[in-house]
């Protein structure tokens, strides 16, 4: 790979006009994937790092689909759909594995339906929010390879047309094979209709591109802008984080692993609470054992009071970081849905 892939820059606000298309902005791993003359299969990550591995059937699947795809590059998403969404605490645990499995998905579909089509019987898709009488059926879980982009076709590189040309390849290209494993993602011309659906459905965001856009790489452009909503999180609090003999955050634990610390939200009672608790927990002696496999990097040199037991809570942040990380977390709520703080 000789370039990085185009980013969408951040923008609290969704851009206005009939020069804009807008997608939903799914919540996995960016991939390209380069097929080659030979039929072979290269998966590259958003750093240019080899991720064939990693998601085997992401390869075999493209393999199998060499004959209609023929030579090409194409810039999408990799998601795990778990029934109902994309989970991307699926596909991190996946990227921490390092390897994947060929069972993980099957070889043949289930059915036909695309992943942003299906709701398992809820109301959970950009196409059914957007014309309600749409049917809509079920979709397996597992790995999904979403497409937005096609940079290269045969030995024609398309990067200098603009994005609705190249979006008409994709679709021309991908159509007559895709299914609820290889799909296009959808283009909608009512961005703020699509936000309001991404709103009250807690998917990440929405993307909007500029239908003239050219491909840029990086982010030093002002043609594809992402807006995201919140993160919501019911994490276990596993530990206590003291600073100069005091409790100053508490220790996150999302499905096993380390999510991070979150301060904010605590007031000065909550600290003082958790103060009366360390030194209890002091006073009878015991320790109890750090609740994962290793010391998080984050976490080396501090201090930390394990709790005898996780405490659920409810967190609100940014995103989730490729390391597994809450961006920017607040504490909402003691329980999954306990009492606000």
């Amino acid at each position: 790979m000789e370039f990085e892939p185009m980013a969408p820059v951040t923008d609290p606000c969704l851009p206005a006009g009939e020069e804009w298309t807008f997608q939903l902005k799914w919540d996995g791993v960016r991939m390209l994937a380069q097929l080659d003359e030979a039929g072979t299969i290269k998966l590259w990550s958003r750093k240019l790092l080899l991720k064939n591995s990693v998601y085997p059937e992401v390869e075999q699947l493209l393999k199998d689909k060499f004959d209609a795809l023929g030579p090409c590059l194409l810039d999408g998403e990799v998601i795990y759909w778990d029934g109902e969404r994309p989970s991307f605490q699926k596909v991190l645990q996946r990227e921490r594995s390092g390897s994947g499995s060929h069972s993980a998905c099957p070889v043949e579909p289930d059915d036909d339906t695309r992943p942003d089509h299906a709701n398992s019987g809820r109301n959970n898709s950009p196409t059914a929010a957007l014309t309600p009488e749409a049917e809509t059926t079920p979709v397996p879980p597992g790995i999904r390879y979403v497409l937005f982009d096609l940079l290269l076709d045969g030995g024609t590189d398309l990067r200098d047309l603009p994005f609705e040309q190249r979006y008409s390849r994709l679709l021309g290209k991908v159509a007559p094979v895709s299914d609820n494993r290889l799909f296009v993602a959808a283009c909608y011309a009512d961005g703020q209709a699509l936000w309001n659906w991404v709103e009250e459905q807690h998917w990440e965001g929405v993307v909007s591109k500029r239908r003239t856009s050219i491909y840029r790489s990086g982010k030093k452009h002002r043609d594809w802008l992402k807006k995201k909503t919140a993160v919501i999180l019911d994490v276990d609090i596993v530990g206590i984080k003291q600073r100069d003999g005091r409790a100053a955050s508490l220790v996150m634990r999302l499905d096993g692993l380390f999510a991070g610390s979150v301060s904010l939200g605590l007031n000065g009672a909550m600290l003082q609470a958790l103060d009366g608790a360390i030194a209890q927990m002091a006073d009878s002696g015991q320790q109890w054992p750090m609740p994962f496999d290793n010391l998080p990097a984050e976490l080396k040199g501090e201090r930390v009071i394990w709790l005898p037991a996780p405490m659920p809570c409810r967190v609100t942040g940014l995103e989730i970081t490729s390391n597994g990380l809450l961006r920017h977390p607040k504490l909402v709520s003691f329980g999954s849905s306990g009492a606000a703080l």
